[in-house]
C-alpha cells in the first residue's frame, strides 16, 4: 500500500473545502486570473487569495505573475498521486469485497451442494 506523505495530507486537506474543489474546477477549463477565480464566490478577494495559498502550497495550482496580474495554472501531480493512492485501497477493499461475497454465496448454498475443501 501506498504510505502517507505529507504532501498527500495537504492535497486532502486542500480538497477537502467545497470552495478550493470550485476553484480546481475553473483552473480545470485553463489558466484564469486571481480576480477571475473570485467572481463566482460571494467572499473577498483575500479569503479567495486564502484560499488560492492553500492549493499553492499543496502544488495543486502554480501562480505566475505579469506585473500586477496573478495568473494561476492547475497542476494536476498532487492529484494523481492522490488518486494512487485511493486506488490501492480501492483495490484491496474490491477484493475483501469479492470473498465475502464469494464466502456468503457458499453458505447460502443448501447443505448437499456444499464444496468442503
Amino acid at each position: 500500500m501506498v504510505k502517507y506523505s505529507s504532501a498527500l495530507n495537504r492535497t486532502f486537506a486542500a480538497l477537502a473545502d467545497p470552495t478550493r474543489r470550485r476553484i480546481l474546477a475553473h483552473l480545470a477549463r485553463g489558466d484564469k486570473c486571481v480576480t477571475h477565480l473570485a467572481k463566482p464566490h460571494a467572499m473577498s478577494l483575500p479569503a479567495v487569495s486564502k484560499h488560492l495559498r492553500v492549493l499553492e502550497k499543496a502544488g495543486l495550482l502554480r501562480r505566475r505573475r505579469y506585473g500586477r496580474v496573478h495568473e494561476m495554472r492547475l497542476d494536476a501531480k498532487p492529484l494523481r498521486q492522490a488518486a494512487q493512492w485511493v486506488e490501492e485501497y480501492r483495490k484491496f477493499w474490491q477484493g475483501s469485497l469479492d470473498r465475502l461475497a464469494e464466502y456468503l454465496e457458499k453458505e447460502n448454498r443448501p447443505p448437499e451442494k456444499r464444496k468442503t475443501k
